[in-house]
């Protein structure tokens, strides 16, 4: 409210001013000055008050987006703003007042230096680490070094959802943990309550792989971060990977993209699944749980514990019965992954060991495992 008041104080005081020159330049009458300025300070203060309003939101809402802006940004703003209003003063001021009288000049000279100022303040936080490396400032605004376990990684809905983070954490490949923003992890919730089984188990076993990774020490750090002005669950997650200064972790090709467009870090799960997962090769027998039918007659669809999908002919009778062998007979890659199509293996099947994964989550995210037939 002091803001608001002060800022309409200053409103007042230059709107008399310029009403007091206006009619003392155009009015005839003697009190034509002071006409004009009762109408310059009337609007000034209605005005004012409604700009102070409007700034005093936006500066509050501008807090909030530099609370964990990294420094060398905000930095980066201020030195541009700063420009910005040394530029208006300067260049467009000085001239101004030699040529049109004071009055005027004052307030073309403060519109133009608070346009430049913005502008400046906006290309700085858009371009920030890039004008703190220009100015030759990187070395005083370096980040401190990443902790002796290494970086954590940021992930979205679609890594959760893949379970190739159990893999990694068994693999010990995740030192620095995870970070998971408590939006994404609602988002997994509302997934695993919905009507589509597939959709609903991954989520779930989304999951059980964070606390499975817990439970093997792995940091998994929950933040309660939201970014109220986003609607789109990528662009908020960008936008936390940029304010946190993180890697990000996903399965998604889209925020893979969008992150190149975005300049940030980023690691594609399903890439590195697909370079650290064994070639499946024909004729080799891999486990499998069919879910749902495919799109052929008879067809029936799978998932490996690394997301690859796995088409098997002939065996919609045993959808949701429980893991199966199935023999390897082509393999193809695709954007998603790796899809592989099988049919039933013959002969009695049992599994190599007792591990089972549907309750088992360090079993369902092993590597899948080979067949050993039982001789009657």
């Amino acid at each position: 409210m002091i803001f608001v008041e002060g800022f309409r104080l200053l409103f007042v005081l230059a709107g008399s001013v310029a009403g007091f020159e206006i009619g003392r330049h155009a009015g005839s009458s003697p009190n034509s000055s002071v006409l004009w300025l009762v109408l310059g300070a009337g609007i000034s203060y209605v005005v004012g008050g409604a700009a102070g309003r409007f700034l005093d939101q936006e500066l509050q809402h501008a807090v909030l987006l530099f609370r964990n802006t990294p420094p060398g940004e905000v930095f980066a703003a201020m030195i541009s703003a700063t420009t910005g209003m040394l530029v208006g003063l300067v260049i467009v001021g000085l001239p101004l007042h030699a040529l049109v009288p004071s009055s005027y000049a004052l307030i073309i000279t403060a519109v133009v230096t608070w346009v430049l100022a913005s502008l400046g303040w906006r290309l700085g936080a858009l371009k920030g680490r890039q004008i703190v490396h220009a100015a030759g400032l990187s070395h005083i605004l370096a980040p401190q070094p990443d902790p002796p376990d290494g970086p954590a990684l940021l992930v979205d809905t679609s890594a959760v959802m893949d379970r190739f983070l159990l893999v990694l954490g068994r693999a010990g490949l995740l030192p620095g943990g995870l970070v998971v923003p408590q939006f994404v992890i609602d988002h997994v919730r509302t997934v695993a309550e919905s009507p589509d089984p597939v959709q609903s188990r991954r989520a779930r076993r989304g999951l059980e792989s964070l606390e499975a990774l817990r439970a093997m020490e792995v940091a998994v750090h929950v933040p309660d971060t939201e970014v109220p002005e986003m609607d789109d669950a990528n662009v908020k997650l960008l936008t936390v990977a940029r304010r946190i200064g993180l890697r990000i972790g996903t399965c998604s090709s889209k925020v893979v993209d969008m992150a190149g467009i975005w300049e940030l870090p980023v690691v594609d799960l399903r890439s590195l699944a697909a370079d650290l997962s064994p070639d499946h090769l024909p004729g080799e027998t891999l486990f499998v749980e069919l879910v749902r039918e495919g799109r052929q007659p008879r067809q029936a669809v799978g998932y490996l514990a690394e997301g690859d999908m796995v088409v098997v002919n002939d065996a919609i009778h045993l959808i949701g019965r429980g893991t199966v062998a199935v023999t390897v007979l082509q393999v193809r890659p695709t954007s998603q992954g790796l899809l592989v199509f099988a049919r039933l293996s013959d002969g009695p099947i049992e599994l190599a060991d007792d591990a089972d994964p549907e309750t088992d989550p360090g079993a369902a995210a092993s590597p899948p495992r080979r067949a050993r037939r039982v001789r009657s």
